[in-house]
């Protein structure tokens, strides 16, 4: 007879919703890892779509997503004819709030020229943009339909194509529309003040102004070589997509990604705590149990087991529970949840650790009950 089993039988009722309640407090702890590893998806979600082999930023900046950068817009053509650039476009990146059917929406707007590197690398639904001006694309997070009407500034734009994933680091939507748009949008003066600067001699000022441009090379080109070119110009500064991805996940989301690591260990540490205490708990119960099987007999290896297999099913039902709760609700998250089979394996293994510590105590305790206990009143 295996004596967890038949001890789990018994207090069937009990012991399924103490797992329920482990497995919620488990389920925490793996989506904060989720959401860990979903934080640098999000950071390098944009990079990676636009394909980009160089970035070309204004001098002394360390490019659009860490800071404030901006370039004229014939840089572009200045960065087409450096050697091994097969194709550069430009682009404009502005955090904005929207008006949308649903209400007041933030998104990241993203400015390119249709038919040059900057746009989306796959539509999900509808169309990407075409000639005519005054359209965007927008991801799915920012729950706008193909057909929808947005109120962005003081223009109204059609949604004409929708994309997945693709977010900024902090999270927002990514919006894209043509890189006029976005000038406009983004660098031209409301009405009053350009009848100011117009009266202080200042102009209206200039609109053709971009954030970056990227630059795609060449087969077997070397992209440090290139930046390093762009670089010998004054009032540019050259990345590779290598440094990018790097400063993205190294300086723009690092706050986050510690504060996230952080929480993820306290969930931890205090799931060791209540899975320890629940064992001594149900272990402290069976006192009287333990006493009689030491009574007639039964070894210390039996009673280490009894409490050892309980611990592992404790364990392994709530953390089953758990990856059930995450995998069901995490389309419901404002946040990515990036979970693989890696990242569920490495918890699973950390929560085995967890039981096999937690039960220590309780197998102490559980071998210190004297047999003459079995008798007491």
């Amino acid at each position: 007879m295996n004596l967890a089993l038949a001890d789990i039988r018994y207090r069937l009722g009990r012991f399924l919703l103490t797992c329920f309640g482990v497995g919620l407090l488990m389920a925490v702890a793996l989506s904060m890892v989720g959401i860990y590893q979903g934080v640098v998806a999000e950071a390098l979600a944009l990079s990676r779509s636009l394909r980009a082999d160089v970035w070309v930023v204004e001098s002394g900046t360390r490019g659009p997503f860490a800071e404030a950068s901006r370039l004229p817009g014939d840089v572009r053509e200045i960065v087409a004819r450096l050697p091994g650039v097969a194709e550069a476009g430009a682009i404009t990146l502005r955090t904005a709030e929207a008006l949308a059917p649903q209400g007041i929406i933030r998104v990241q707007v993203i400015g390119y020229e249709p038919g040059r590197p900057g746009g989306p690398s796959m539509i999900e639904r509808g169309r990407g943009l075409g000639g005519a001006r005054f359209e965007m694309v927008a991801d799915a997070r920012a729950g706008l339909a193909v057909g929808a009407t947005v109120l962005l500034g003081r223009t109204r734009y059609h949604v004409v194509g929708t994309t997945r994933g693709l977010v900024a680091s902090g999270g927002d939507p990514l919006v894209f529309m043509h890189l006029r748009d976005s000038q406009d949008l983004q660098f031209r003066l409301a009405p009053p003040a350009a009848r100011r600067a117009m009266a202080a001699n200042a102009g209206s000022g200039s609109t053709d102004t971009v954030n970056a441009v990227i630059a795609r090379l060449y087969p077997g080109v070397d992209a440090g070589g290139v930046a390093e070119t762009a670089r010998r110009w004054k009032h540019l500064a050259g990345l590779t997509d290598a440094e990018q991805s790097s400063l993205l996940t190294q300086s723009v989301v690092s706050r986050a990604r510690v504060q996230l690591g952080m929480f993820t260990v306290v969930l931890l540490f205090v799931s060791a705590v209540i899975i320890a205490l629940i064992i001594y708990t149900m272990t402290m119960d069976k006192l009287r149990e333990i006493a009689t099987l030491k009574l007639i007999g039964a070894s210390d290896r039996t009673i280490a087991g009894l409490v050892l297999q309980q611990t592992l099913m404790l364990g392994g039902i709530a953390y089953i529970a758990a990856v059930g709760i995450v995998f069901a609700t995490r389309g419901n998250f404002p946040r990515t949840v990036a979970l693989g089979p890696l990242e569920v394996a490495v918890m699973a293994g950390v929560i085995g650790v967890i039981c096999l510590a937690g039960s220590l105590i309780s197998i102490r305790a559980a071998l210190r009950i004297e047999p003459q206990q079995a008798l007491g009143g």
